[in-house]
């Protein structure tokens, strides 16, 4: 596989690659596997989506890429490589660096994310005054970056505090607090999870015209299909800690190999009651508490054989830029 995901060789001139990845947590009773040997990579100017159910590891990705992980319970193994640096090797001082100016994050909720006591514009100001600009052009790059994420009236919600926003103008601060910093790589992790389908609709529309406008990767976190093929030009599918299946959006969505990816393509909402029922997917994600051999899916698979429980699937290609791990397929 070539280009934005890889599941297997990944190219060097990658912006982000990862390269055996794992993390696991410290629990009662031992280390709970979160995230296993991940292998994936986004070049520049690229929209690739981390699709999954909840509880698949989606997040735990994403905080562990930019080390937001407490050190003292968890564990991270593999490399994160971003520009060819490891991330994993640098210090705290350097991560902090290399958080925001390079890597930006928009979390799944900004309400979380922003502080009540100060107003909207300061806290973007924030991250410009770090670049020792004088207040009159810090204040000029404000209210441009809240026109180019298009919060209506921005020389006033400038001044609003975040309880005095709506769930979508909060959404839209973050993200012009994100692109404060040009950050090449910016990590949403469910950025329209409490929004209604219009104002999802448009930042959705946002984050695809990152990638025209200012050339920057995104890498999308979401379990919902139907947002995938608005915007990304890449899928990974993940269970259970694993990514299942990779490749680009049309190859993924015309021919989906892996049964999982199969069946949350089902449970897509259908264009009108004749076409039925949504499927669902009976069971739920396993706790697992330590590496063990075997596909994670096997217990919920329609395809299951002894064989999946007790060994780990091999890596199948469906083309070029397509790949998935299944016995059966």
């Amino acid at each position: 596989m070539s280009n934005a995901a890889n599941t297997g060789n990944i190219k060097s001139n990658s912006l982000l690659k990862l390269e055996n990845f794992n993390v696991e947590y410290r629990v009662r009773g031992g280390w709970l596997s979160a995230v296993k040997n991940v292998s994936l990579s986004i070049e520049r100017g690229v929209i690739l989506a981390i699709v999954g159910e909840s509880g698949c590891g989606k997040s735990t990705l994403a905080h562990g890429i930019i080390r937001l992980l407490p050190e003292k319970t968890t564990r991270r193994r593999g490399n994160v490589l971003f520009e060819g640096e490891n991330l994993s090797a640098l210090s705290e001082r350097k991560m902090t660096a290399m958080r925001g100016k390079n890597i930006g994050m928009i979390f799944q909720d900004p309400m979380d994310s922003l502080n009540p006591v100060y107003r909207s514009g300061t806290q973007v100001a924030e991250a410009i005054y770090l670049d020792k600009k004088n207040r009159e052009q810090v204040w000029e790059e404000v209210l441009e970056l809240y026109r180019k994420v298009k919060i209506p009236d921005a020389d006033k919600r400038l001044r609003s505090f975040p309880h005095e926003l709506s769930g979508g103008m909060r959404q839209r601060v973050m993200i012009a607090m994100m692109l404060s910093r040009n950050p090449r790589l910016i990590i949403a992790d469910e950025p329209t999870t409490a929004l209604d389908v219009t104002i999802e609709a448009q930042i959705l529309d946002i984050i695809n015209r990152l990638k025209s406008d200012f050339a920057t990767s995104v890498l999308l976190i979401t379990h919902n299909f139907g947002l995938v093929a608005e915007v990304a030009d890449w899928i990974a599918v993940m269970y259970a800690g694993e990514v299942v299946e990779q490749g680009e959006v049309l190859e993924i969505f015309r021919e989906p190999r892996h049964p999982y990816t199969e069946l949350l393509m089902k449970a897509l909402p259908r264009r009108s009651k004749l076409e039925g029922r949504l499927q669902t997917i009976e069971g739920n994600v396993p706790r697992l508490m330590s590496e063990k051999p075997g596909c994670r899916f096997s217990n919920r698979c329609p395809l299951a054989t002894a064989e999946c429980g007790h060994e780990d699937p091999p890596l199948k290609q469906n083309g070029k830029t397509h790949g998935y791990r299944c016995h059966n397929r």
